[in-house]
């Protein structure tokens, strides 16, 4: 039994359960930042647009500015109801609950353009509330290789594959530098974000390289040219991969981040290597944490960050169920926080195993134990999120600022 409450809770729910498409949610939709993947109605279910999807809007804002992903679910208990002169309800089917929500704004930039007739949309920034996400080379080239016929990928991933993005921006596969005209265009954007959206955060990320120490000398150009543009110095982080240590000394004395974040994604070697095998395989399990370590002596405990999937593990292929799944990570949350890294955890669901009729229980099981586990762990080891790192206005599939936030008020 969940000892979470308050929008924490709330969040878990609608996260592992998702939302039902109504005319409300797609009149959102018009005046909403549009959800990167529509919403696919299942069979049988009615659908007024004959085409089988459906714009969304991308992210729920509750009234005290918690963030919550939409994820489209036409089995969901949760709709909305409402109008934007009205207002928005989310109302679940099983009590009729309604909570008062709104969505994140459709703003003025994101139909904006550069000087030279570049979308701003395309230029490589994007938000997650009050985070800024610096992605100019997302291509990663771990989707080009394989072996053994295996796909490097990470199996969770759709989003690095080379395309239209990586063509706009001007990355080319095996070049390393970024085009100066790509970088130049991305501070217009910036600049222009910036002003319309409080941002408090700023994000540098993109496509992997399966040389690391390439890698690291296309991040350094990066975030030397965003330490440049940016006039209103925000909290920048570093979110490449692991990074070898004269490279990580480097951002260091340069001061070119307040923090870093490499994505170790995955506790444990063998889900490692088999979830993420391009990390595995480039990089390597150890050395991945290895980079972590270093990059704690350098910034200090509590600086230093590490995305991790969870849901993911419960994949039919791996043979976890919850229980197990939640024992590994929180055995990892515990063994990173020991280090003085801080491990933040975004709900994945598994594509596998959705015939099971408990597939959605066994989600919010495993999510919500991980959640309440891991909190106990950074207290013990003294450990928060940074708020100029991330905060629960841009923590929109993460739980570790919402739980933490609610301890605080509940403690003074």
């Amino acid at each position: 039994m969940t000892s979470l409450t308050g929008s924490p809770a709330l969040k878990v729910q609608v996260m592992c359960e998702g939302i039902r498409y109504t005319p409300a949610l797609a009149a959102a939709a018009a005046h909403s930042m549009p959800n990167y993947y529509p919403y696919r109605f299942k069979e049988g279910e009615p659908d007024p647009t004959g085409r089988g999807i459906a714009t969304i809007p991308y992210l729920i804002n509750l009234g005290d500015g918690t963030e919550i992903r939409i994820l489209g679910n036409g089995d969901s208990p949760w709709h909305v109801e409402g109008s934007r002169d009205a207002g928005y309800r989310l109302v679940d089917d099983r009590d009729g609950r309604s909570v008062p929500v709104a969505f994140e704004p459709l703003r003025p930039w994101q139909s904006g353009q550069t000087r030279d007739g570049m979308p701003y949309a395309q230029a490589g920034v994007s938000t997650h509330g009050d985070m800024l996400v610096v992605n100019v080379a997302p291509g990663c080239e771990y989707f080009l290789h394989k072996h053994d016929g295996r796909s490097m990928r990470c199996s969770f991933c759709a989003y690095g594959a080379p395309d239209e993005r990586t063509k706009h921006l001007g990355q080319v596969t095996g070049q390393v530098t970024i085009p100066q005209a790509t970088l130049e265009r991305m501070g217009e954007a910036m600049d222009a974000v910036i002003e319309q959206a409080g941002v408090r955060h700023i994000y540098l990320v993109g496509g992997s390289l399966t040389d690391w120490r390439a890698e690291g000398e296309r991040f350094l150009q990066l975030a030397r040219f965003v330490r440049q543009a940016n006039r209103h110095r925000i909290p920048a982080t570093l979110g490449s991969g692991a990074l070898p240590d004269d490279q990580l000394a480097q951002f260091h004395a340069e001061g070119l981040v307040e923090h870093v974040c490499f994505n170790l994604e995955m506790w444990s070697e063998p889900l490692f290597s088999r979830i993420c095998p391009g990390k595995a395989r480039y990089v390597g399990y150890e050395r991945w944490i290895a980079s972590l370590e270093t990059a704690v002596r350098l910034w200090g405990r509590g600086h230093v960050y590490s995305a991790m999937v969870a849901g993911i593990e419960l994949d039919p292929e791996h043979g976890l169920e919850w229980q197990d799944a939640a024992r590994i990570a929180l055995e990892g949350a515990e063994d990173l926080s020991r280090r003085g890294i801080v491990p933040i955890y975004s709900l994945v669901w598994p594509s596998g195993g959705r015939q099971r009729p408990d597939y959605h229980e066994r989600i919010r099981a495993y999510f919500e134990t991980l959640t309440e586990g891991y909190a106990a762990i950074r207290r013990r080891h003294g450990l928060a999120v940074a708020d100029s790192f991330m905060c629960h206005r841009c923590a929109y599939m993460q739980l570790e600022c919402d739980v933490d936030r609610v301890a605080e008020a509940a403690a003074a």
